[in-house]
């Protein structure tokens, strides 16, 4: 994306002080391309995200400094609607050239979609949702009437899987729509020895490590990979699990997997949120990332194993297998435990890791955030007709 004239660009979304989950982490990464293809931009972040009873981890800030050189205000608030047109009023007063609202839950709805609508009355604005997920992998009851709220607010939509741009139709099928891979997580540094990620991580080094990162929710199927790896046949191979996230859900039900498949000895937790800094650290430890979905969308999950040059054994849900093809840079599976296992030995049994290695560098290129911002362009163009 290269504009002909600076441009004024407001991003609203989780960022800092909030935990650099995967939001969080995008919207800062998606600002600092804003920054380096020298556009005016700033991020409306939340000062309240979620009620405490909402929010199924231990904390939702960040104990990390702030990010360099962007520029966050930390000012909604999510269930006040007072604060709603404060902050409305206020983005409509600067009229950015852009507003881009990052979507992913129906909770979101009334409030960003109040701030958008106000937003709007200034004639001048083009507001463009980045939207995660549109049918949530939780659903409940109110959902299709907050995101229906939602969505008549806004003008366009990018997508980062085909899926909810499918999804998406289902709800409004004029209004402009585009689709653009996930890109890259490219900061987390750079890929460091596998040896060196193991020692930090004080793990055995005479074993592989096969990692599942991120959040632990139930639809995200760390049951699945518990069980398949309950098959006798993976004892030939000196591995373990190496569980990577915090429990946003009840760990118990899984640590009676653990025991009741016979696993305590081939499993490792690091149930806590994982900083920023040490991410690097999982994924260079590891031999192969699995992520055993049972619903999904998209994931920065693979955008992160990419950037490590990491292969990947994924669940044929979603937009997963849009982004891993199957036998070049991992495995697309059934979500089933023995196609999960049978995966994972045919990756060992035939000495895939550096042929898909090799692939994950070429296949990755084509995940770059110059190519977002194209997008976020032509659709901007696009609108403004």
């Amino acid at each position: 994306m290269r504009m002909e004239n600076r441009r004024k660009i407001v991003i609203i979304g989780s960022a800092y002080p909030l935990r650099g989950g995967g939001i969080s982490t995008y919207n800062e990464r998606l600002a600092t391309a804003f920054l380096d293809n020298n556009d005016d931009v700033v991020i409306y972040s939340f000062k309240l995200q979620y009620p405490n009873f909402l929010f199924p981890g231990k904390t939702q800030f960040s104990k990390e400094p702030p990010p360099d050189k962007l520029n966050i205000k930390v000012a909604i608030n999510s269930i006040n609607p007072i604060n709603w047109i404060i902050i409305g009023r206020e983005i409509k007063k600067l009229k950015p050239d852009i507003v881009i609202i990052r979507f992913w839950i129906p909770f979101m709805g009334p409030c960003l979609g109040t701030i958008a609508r106000i937003i709007s009355k200034n004639k001048f604005s083009t507001i463009i949702s980045i939207t995660d997920n549109i049918i949530p992998h939780e659903p409940k009851i109110l959902d299709k009437i907050l995101t229906r709220y939602f969505i008549k607010s806004i003008h366009g939509f990018i997508t980062m899987s085909k899926a909810v741009l499918s999804d998406l139709n289902r709800f409004d099928n004029r209004k402009p729509k585009r689709y653009c891979p996930h890109p890259l997580y490219d900061n987390f540094g750079d890929p460091i020895p596998k040896e060196k990620a193991k020692k930090i991580l004080d793990l055995d080094k005479n074993f592989g490590y096969i990692l599942f990162f991120g959040f632990i929710r139930d639809y995200k199927g760390l049951d699945l990979l518990l069980k398949a790896f309950g098959d006798k046949r993976l004892r030939k191979f000196p591995l373990k699990i190496l569980v990577g996230g915090e429990f946003y859900t009840n760990p118990q039900p899984y640590y009676d997997l653990v025991k009741s498949q016979n696993i305590h000895d081939y499993v490792i937790f690091k149930s806590e949120f994982i900083p920023n800094t040490e991410v690097v650290n999982y994924f260079c430890a590891a031999d192969i990332v699995v992520q055993p979905y049972k619903n999904a969308t998209q994931s920065g999950i693979t955008q992160v194993a990419y950037h490590f040059n990491k292969p990947m054994i994924v669940t044929n849900v979603g937009g997963l297998n849009e982004i891993v093809p199957d036998g070049k840079v991992g495995y697309v599976v059934d979500c089933e435990p023995e196609k999960i296992s049978d995966a994972i030995i045919k990756f060992f049994e035939q000495n895939k890791e550096q042929e898909f290695i090799n692939n994950v560098k070429i296949e990755k290129e084509k995940y770059s955030w110059l190519n977002m911002l194209d997008i976020i362009k032509e659709l901007y163009n696009f609108i403004k007709k």
